[in-house]
């Protein structure tokens, strides 16, 4: 008898620690949501706008969107009419995150354009209130196919992703985005620079629609050069083991379907980064790829006379042989 009022009460006191522990998530969850319903940007509704998408930044929903809003005009010519792949984090980066590249339930579908490819529809974006619908959605992070939505076979974008391994630290990637350019002005190539909001450099080369084929290869040769050339400096094998003290000339993302981070797309990282343009100048002075967030960027862009990227968008160069 003694033992079973012992387990009773044992069993008691668990289930209160229990429905203690429920109502602290619910408090929890309910704080992270905020008070207002919604607000409204454009035509999108914005439920729970003081939700907390970064809490130790202190940036909410409302915030992203706002972000956003201002920035849309430098971010629409490399997000609007491509294929993109999403991060989500409904709970905020603290939270759980996925990858999406489909369509799914949560993101309000009438602002995007959604096309069937494979049995599956793939999202794109065309104007500013596709982009808050993301932010609806819990999307923290955008990223793109190197083609455009209507040209899906063909390559108008080359990355080379710079990605610093062990040992390395953020002024080997710098060095290695500054040899990235040599190579590419032998071949007649202009290329530009983002600081992706990650650890890492992204060099970019836009260029007249060429099949994945030829742009992958030429890619990796660039790549495979710098490995050939510096191989205790720079590596361009994805395995893990050969980057120690190496950075990783990662070529791979000049694929059909892989993707890359889209400029001014925020990070679903501490402290609330972004992945923003920088002009080749200003390497010398960067600090990291995640300097600039969603709270500091318009100090960056109050004090820039142009756009790092000015022009991107509509430059086209003819892919040549690596020699």
């Amino acid at each position: 008898m003694a033992r079973r009022k012992q387990s009773l009460a044992r069993r008691r006191v668990l289930a209160k620690w229990r429905a203690a522990a429920k109502r602290r998530a619910l408090a929890k969850r309910r704080l992270a949501r905020g008070k207002r319903r919604f607000a409204m940007f454009g035509k999108v509704r914005l439920t729970h706008p003081d939700r907390i998408y970064w809490r130790d930044a202190g940036v909410t929903k409302e915030m992203l969107a706002k972000y956003y809003k201002k920035i849309w005009k430098r971010m629409r010519p490399h997000v609007a009419g491509r294929v993109l792949a999403l991060v989500r984090c409904p709970e905020g980066a603290e939270g759980q995150c996925f990858f999406q590249k489909h369509a799914r339930a949560g993101i309000p579908t009438e602002f995007l354009h959604l096309v069937q490819e494979k049995g599956e529809k793939i999202v794109a974006i065309e104007n500013l209130d596709g982009l808050i619908a993301l932010v609806q959605g819990g999307v923290l992070e955008v990223h793109a196919r190197g083609s455009s939505l209507g040209d899906r076979e063909r390559a108008n974008r080359l990355v080379f992703d710079l990605d610093p391994g062990p040992g390395t630290g953020f002024k080997d990637v710098v060095k290695a985005a500054r040899e990235v350019p040599k190579r590419l002005r032998r071949v007649k190539l202009k290329s530009f620079v983002k600081a992706t909001g990650g650890k890492g450099l992204h060099v970019v080369v836009p260029i007249r629609p060429a099949s994945w084929d030829i742009a992958k290869a030429f890619a990796r040769a660039v790549a495979a050069s710098m490995a050939i050339d510096e191989p205790a400096r720079y590596t361009a094998n994805p395995i893990k083991s050969r980057r120690r003290n190496r950075v990783f000339i990662d070529y791979l993302r000049n694929s059909r379907e892989a993707t890359a981070i889209v400029p001014y797309s925020s990070r679903a990282r501490a402290g609330a980064p972004v992945a923003v343009p920088v002009a080749w100048s200003e390497l010398g002075t960067l600090k990291a790829a995640n300097q600039y967030t969603v709270k500091n960027i318009s100090w960056r862009l109050s004090k820039l006379r142009s756009d790092p990227w000015a022009g991107m968008a509509r430059s086209r160069q003819g892919l040549p042989k690596f020699k």
